[in-house]
């Protein structure tokens, strides 16, 4: 790390504010500086502050360190390599070769549509993926086209079956959307572990305490230690429901792509040289095939409405709908993100390691006038 960077890091202590549109061109420059073409960066980096302003910075852009690192070490690909290697009726399987999952999931959920328009539903298998940030963006896209959109992808194994004491499953997302009418979407996105690995590895950077019904030790026992749980196993979602979920997902994803499941799908912070290699599958379903869009819209809205304005229990101020409350949050940030110091650090080391702007992190203009007025 150079004197300015060292600098830079001792600074920071507190949280920065910075407008999402400047942190998306900060991102997309350090992922140029990594390899990647201007397009596939801006996509990538659009997706990772799209996650920050919903409030899942664990999707955001903690992730671009790991992102960088593996494209220097070649297990992600610096060019958008996907490439169909089967196409039938309403299902084409995809080989994303390694490529940034952002640019595989937007392709992929294209491709669903596209045949969902003239079959009714399309799905989409990949093979050879990369993580591709929150799963909810695909699944929207598809909503917004009309359709019902179902995505999934498969992880490295991460959780115990219900009282076991060994990894066999993944923490696999799924997310779901469909059409609506008015501002407010309807999207489910969830992992189906207790909490998102992204989650634990922000309460270890944090220095903060996690609930002990998140993971487990390695010998099954609960934790409240971060460092533990990471070494240790997560917990499923509502425990045989949600390892039965995650179960199934890794299955469809892996077998319909020909692709990696289970102990084949590598750790995604494991060695960097080796690609993560996980399964996507994308699926939409064409509402029109089915009945009048216009008043599937109108009925999931109405539907919507009802459990937002339902009786509240004591205490509780506002009741929610599936992906209101991410929506709430990005219509109360003012198109502002909130930065942790660790992510600002980091953010600043490597727009520096890679000679780019580090603006507007206004650390990264102090740390500069100070090594430049050490100079002599």
């Amino acid at each position: 790390m150079n004197e300015a960077a060292t600098r830079a890091d001792s600074t920071v202590r507190q949280s920065i504010t910075v407008p999402a549109d400047a942190l998306v061109a900060l991102v997309a420059r350090i992922l140029i500086g990594a390899g990647l073409s201007n397009d596939a960066a801006s996509r990538v980096a659009r997706s990772l502050v799209d996650a920050e302003l919903e409030g899942i910075s664990s999707h955001g852009v903690m992730l671009i360190e790991m992102y960088v690192e593996r494209i220097r070490r070649g297990s992600v690909s610096a060019q958008a390599s996907a490439r169909i290697v089967s196409d039938r009726d309403c299902s084409v399987v995809l080989d994303a070769g390694h490529e940034p999952g952002q640019l595989t999931g937007n392709r992929a959920m294209v491709l669903a549509i596209a045949k969902a328009r003239q079959f009714g539903a399309g799905v989409v298998a990949v093979r050879h993926g990369f993580h591709f940030g929150a799963a909810g963006r695909y699944a929207l896209a598809a909503a917004e086209a009309g359709c019902i959109g179902i995505v999934m992808c498969n992880t490295r194994p991460l959780m115990p079956a219900p009282g076991g004491a060994e990894r066999v499953v993944g923490n696999n997302p799924i997310a779901i959307a469909i059409p609506t009418e008015g501002q407010i979407p309807i999207v489910l996105d969830m992992a189906t572990s207790e909490a998102a690995m992204g989650k634990i590895r922000l309460a270890k950077e944090a220095g903060q305490a996690i609930p002990p019904t998140w993971a487990v030790r390695n010998d099954g026992t609960p934790t409240t230690d971060p460092r533990e749980a990471i070494d240790g196993m997560l917990l499923p979602a509502a425990g045989p429901k949600g390892f039965g979920l995650a179960f199934l997902i890794d299955l469809m994803c892996g077998l319909l792509s020909g692709g990696a499941a289970g102990a084949d799908v590598k750790p995604l912070y494991g060695d960097p040289a080796i690609p993560y290699d996980c399964s996507h599958l994308y699926i939409a379903i064409d509402v029109a095939h089915f009945c009048d869009l216009s008043t599937f819209r109108a009925a999931a809205a109405r539907a919507a409405e009802r459990a937002r304005s339902g009786r509240r229990a004591p205490g509780i101020t506002r009741l929610f709908t599936p992906g209101e409350p991410e929506w709430d949050r990005r219509q109360h940030s003012q198109g502002q993100v909130k930065l942790e110091p660790a992510v600002a650090m980091m953010l600043v080391r490597l727009a520096q390691e890679l000679q780019v702007s580090a603006e507007p992190l206004s650390i990264a203009r102090t740390s500069r006038k100070e090594s430049d007025h050490g100079k002599t």
